[in-house]
């Protein structure tokens, strides 16, 4: 007996006749070249989806241009598309299907999803998407294969009116909703985000979203006006002022509740702790280099009591609210796009967000 049910219209029809498709492959650093590869197989209380949209995070970046994972990869988790198989057993999803999905999803019963540290569960550090080799997501393809805990717990149908560009927002918010939650930003309190590219423009919003002050600052004109535009107060060119002092004028004298680093660099560590007031907290979110080395004065924390914050990925309790905050379009998020290219292009795509123009803000492959 077959394990899966297939729908195929008259976009599909070389899926059952060729069973190849195209993807990104990663071979190596900096190299994703588009190949033909075997469209994945689907078993039992599995889906098969045609992706429609895809992200480009900057963690895919990172992994690509420092070389991080062994090739060959189809990375790419920020994805939205349809479903053309489903595997024996699935009932939540028919072919026809518009669909969102998150990549990992946590076992719920271990020690860590017990203490709601989702993203430290083993459960969750397994990839559930995969175009193909070892699973990363899969969305720089056509199709991707969505394992049976992803299919019960991860995937989204998708409202008619919400696009799958907008879609591809749900697991980026998430992450930035939980970052907010971590660093326990609050109504009233006053926050510099540093940093705006994507990930950056949307911590400013939700941090405005939850009723904090907003500031921000980035070295490319193009992005400090958009942040403004999106709801920043001020935003800041670090190579023009001292944020140190920017923000003393701006909070009494003391400094912002919290600081948001949204921005890789090692540098801007001790500038953040310096910027934050005492006993605030810098969170970071673009540290998540495996060999970055980080230093900052030990009194910062020590005696100044000023907390050090990580946050990564994403979290489950937070998905019905970032599923919300941009299906009910809470979030300006499709404003946030400033370049789509089709999959033949990826290579330049990639190249784009990696080195990003004054007007550069989310990058997305389309498929449609």
């Amino acid at each position: 007996m077959s394990n899966t049910v297939t729908q195929v219209g008259a976009s599909d029809s070389s899926l059952r006749r060729e069973g190849q498709m195209r993807a990104g492959v990663y071979r190596g650093q900096g190299r994703v070249v588009v190949e033909s590869v075997p469209i994945p197989e689907i078993g039992a209380g599995e889906v098969l989806f045609r992706v429609a949209a895809c992200g480009i995070c900057g963690t895919d970046i990172k992994k690509i241009q420092h070389g991080f994972i062994a090739p060959p990869q189809i990375l790419g988790h920020e994805l939205a598309g349809t479903v053309v198989k489903t595997g024996l057993g699935v009932t939540k999803f028919k072919p026809g299907d518009r669909v969102v999905s998150f990549h990992h999803i946590p076992c719920g019963a271990c020690f860590y999803c017990e203490k709601r540290l989702f993203s430290q569960c083993a459960g969750y550090k397994k990839t559930g998407l995969t175009a193909g080799f070892d699973p990363n997501g899969g969305g720089f393809a056509e199709y991707v294969r969505a394992m049976p805990w992803i299919v019960e717990r991860g995937m989204v149908a998708l409202p008619s009116d919400v696009s799958f560009e907008e879609a591809t927002f749900v697991e980026p918010v998430n992450t930035c909703l939980k970052a907010i939650r971590k660093a326990r930003v609050a109504r009233g309190e006053t926050v510099l985000v540093v940093g705006q590219g994507p990930i950056g423009m949307l911590l400013a919003m939700l941090a405005k979203y939850v009723g904090a002050a907003v500031y921000t600052s980035d070295p490319m004109p193009g992005r400090r006006s958009a942040s403004v535009r999106f709801g920043a107060k001020e935003s800041f060119d670090p190579a023009a002022v001292n944020l140190f002092e920017e923000m003393r004028r701006r909070t009494e004298g003391r400094g912002p509740d919290a600081v948001l680093l949204a921005a890789p660099s090692a540098s801007l560590v001790p500038e953040a702790l310096a910027i934050a007031r005492p006993g605030g907290r810098v969170l970071l979110f673009a540290h998540n280099d495996p060999v970055l080395k980080l230093e900052f004065p030990a009194a910062a924390v020590g005696i100044e009591e000023k907390e050090i914050l990580g946050s990564y990925s994403a979290s489950v309790d937070d998905q019905e609210e970032s599923v919300a905050l941009v299906f009910e379009r809470r979030l300006p998020v499709k404003e946030l796009i400033s370049h789509r290219f089709p999959l033949e292009r990826i290579a330049d795509a990639l190249e784009l967000a990696a080195r990003p123009k004054h007007d550069t803000l989310k990058v997305v492959i389309t498929h449609e």
